[in-house]
């Protein structure tokens, strides 16, 4: 019987905890580490502005692995009007606001605790960010930034999410530069109605934040600044599909066969799981080489337009993306891992983490209004003799009152995890997949995956 250490209170340990609980032989103990007051939220899931939904429908953001329905059962339980007061027409199923997303990681977090509990397994909360982690013997020896003594444990999980997105033009500490918009509820009160907004990233926090500014009624304009120039793409109305051929079997059968995976492969294996639903892959081949062609305001219009398309391409993709993505990543050939880092990147992030389309919509009226731009990153962003900032370089570089940073942050490792992560120290969510090197940010279904697979590893 082990004692675990999970160095973070959010989603991810919310999925760790679920999974332990229901595990035949839970550990004997459970420290969890969270210097945020509201526990198992996370950096995404505080309470902010109503305007700011959920980016994925219902079925896929189950915090627990294999139990795609367990959000619904949750939300039912709610009433039916509280569904419907958040239901998004084109596709036909409830988006919470964020904040609201989080009482259900609340609520599944403790009932895991409970279930836990009943199984003799005590669970502890420390309200403190841990500094270190250095291997002690057979555990591990965390430090904490709250003076206290130091923890001891067996066996350590690092949850923690990303941090706060990297300061690429050294701005911090101009004023009119938000570093962090999150929480969106106290930033953008801080942007005055009429001030003309750039904001640094065109991903979903980008479009977030173009959002929730519409929502506010903010009449000055606003410049998505992107290097391609390229918007998520848009969630098409959900259809039941369950893979057949891209599977983490398949995945691995396909590698231990030919020696190492290619994208070559992935792609087979893709036709295939079409071709079993009686389609092609022509309108995702499409999609995928005219990504960065299209001005984005059409293709914004095209794929709000498609959003009850036959086709399945995107769907299965999106399907296999999350919970496959980061076991394909480290299967890959190096060669092809460079393929999908330089000239493909972008167009697997759109991809894997589109937009909902009530937010597509909302954009798409600001495109056509004239108040909303996406242009591509400029040579440099700095202050204005006059206030401000000038967005770019050269004479005549066009101007903005507010800068806010939406560049994606990627998650780093606690000092001293990356010797112990050598030695079996455990990696869950972002952390896992920033060391792994993968380009896409997590979804539930993929965090949740990975929670299933430690807890399995953690109590057998």
């Amino acid at each position: 019987m082990t004692h675990v250490g999970v160095i973070g209170g959010g989603a991810a340990a919310v999925s760790l905890l679920d999974a332990l609980s229901r595990t035949a032989r839970p550990p004997r103990a459970v420290t969890v580490f969270e210097p945020a007051p509201r526990l198992w939220r996370g950096r995404a899931y505080q309470r902010d502005l109503d305007a700011v939904r959920v980016n994925a429908p219902g079925f896929i953001m189950s915090a627990r692995h294999g139990d795609d329905g367990h959000y619904d059962r949750w939300l039912r339980r709610r009433g039916p009007g509280y569904a419907r007061s958040w239901l998004d027409p084109r596709l036909g199923v409830p988006l919470l606001p964020r904040g609201a997303y989080g009482e259900y990681l609340e609520d599944t977090a403790e009932e895991a605790v409970r279930r836990l509990a009943e199984a003799g397994c005590r669970v502890t909360v420390v309200a403190a960010r841990v500094t270190g982690v250095a291997a002690s013997g057979a555990g591990y020896t965390l430090r904490t930034d709250d003076g206290g003594p130091e923890h001891e444990v067996d066996r350590v999980v690092h949850c923690t999410g990303a941090g706060t997105p990297a300061d690429v033009y050294r701005l911090a500490g101009t004023p009119g530069y938000l570093p962090d918009p999150y929480p969106l509820a106290e930033t953008l009160a801080r942007i005055p109605e009429r001030a003309e907004v750039a904001v640094l990233g065109s991903g979903l926090t980008a479009v977030d934040i173009a959002v929730a500014l519409a929502d506010r009624g903010h009449r000055g304009g606003i410049t998505l600044i992107s290097r391609h120039r390229v918007l998520p793409f848009v969630w098409q109305r959900p259809v039941p599909v369950e893979p057949v051929r891209l599977t983490r079997e398949q995945l691995d059968a396909t590698a231990a066969r030919h020696g190492r995976l290619t994208l070559g492969h992935l792609a087979e294996l893709l036709r295939a799981e079409a071709a079993g639903h009686g389609q092609n892959l022509d309108d995702l081949t499409a999609e995928i080489r005219d990504t960065g062609r299209e001005e984005p305001d059409r293709r914004l219009r095209r794929q709000l337009a498609e959003t009850d398309s036959p086709s399945l391409g995107r769907r299965l993709l999106q399907a296999a993306v999350h919970p496959l993505g980061l076991q394909a990543w480290r299967l890959l050939t190096e060669h092809d891992r460079e393929l999908l880092r330089g000239r493909y990147a972008r167009t697997v992030i759109a991809l894997s983490s589109p937009m909902v389309p009530h937010n597509a919509a909302v954009l798409l009226g600001m495109f056509d209004s004239g108040q909303l731009t996406v242009a591509t990153a400029p040579t440099g962003i700095t202050p204005s003799a006059a206030g401000g900032f000038r967005l770019g370089l050269e004479p005549g570089a066009p101007v903005a009152d507010v800068v806010v940073n939406a560049i994606t942050p990627r998650a780093s490792l606690v000092p001293g995890a990356d010797e112990a992560a050598d030695r079996g120290l455990w990696l869950v969510g972002e952390t896992a997949v920033a060391r792994a090197g993968w380009l896409v940010t997590p979804g539930i279904p993929g965090v949740a995956a990975q929670a299933a697979a430690v807890a399995a590893r953690l109590t057998t």
